[in-house]
């Protein structure tokens, strides 16, 4: 049980580090400038709507991450003889693990990739107020704790929620583990 429990575990944490990879590859980045005005001051703004792209990148985070773990639990599912409360804990644990994995290696390859924006560095001068910047996508919602533990346990509910309507859908009491009898009908009284 275990190894059953472990390989679940590490499977989706694996997985988890693959969304990472896609969702840099598909999440928008975030245009801007940096600008010197009329007074000497910089000031880093968003060309028209880019600034949403904040939000959706964090959604498209959490929907792979989702997804994902919907898919775990229909595929533990079908591990028919591990079936129980151990592959629900597996599950959680795993999906905690994937959404770790996928925004740490989200965030570093954008970091990669994107770099950081430094305003105080931006080369403007009052011969060329305007530098372009791209920014990288966002992994989380938000800085807050709250904000980063909701995008790292909503996967793991999905998962349980998941596991737990299959469990309610079958008509089995051992879940089908057993010998794979019929389930059995209540003798009724008369």
């Amino acid at each position: 049980m275990i190894r059953a429990f472990s390989s679940v575990v590490a499977g989706l944490a694996v997985a988890g580090a693959l969304l990472g990879g896609v969702w840099v590859l598909v999440a928008p980045p975030v245009h801007g400038v940096v600008a010197l005005n009329r007074s000497g001051q910089r000031l880093h703004v968003y060309l028209g709507n880019e600034a949403d792209h904040f939000f959706v990148s964090a959604v498209m985070m959490v929907g792979l991450l989702t997804a994902a773990a919907v898919a775990a639990a229909v595929l533990v599912w079908q591990w028919r003889r591990r079936r129980g409360p151990a592959m629900v804990a597996a599950l959680v644990l795993g999906a905690l693990a994937a959404a770790a994995a996928a925004a740490a290696v989200g965030a570093g390859l954008a970091r990669l990739h994107y770099g950081a924006v430094n305003v105080a560095a931006a080369p403007v001068s009052p011969q060329h107020r305007v530098f372009y910047v791209t920014e990288a996508p966002t992994v989380f919602f938000g800085h807050a704790w709250l904000q980063v533990l909701a995008t790292l346990l909503l996967p793991a509910a999905a998962a349980a929620l998941t596991y737990a309507m299959m469990v309610a859908a079958s008509a089995h009491d051992d879940l089908g583990v057993g010998d794979g009898a019929e389930p059995s009908v209540p003798e009724t009284v008369g």
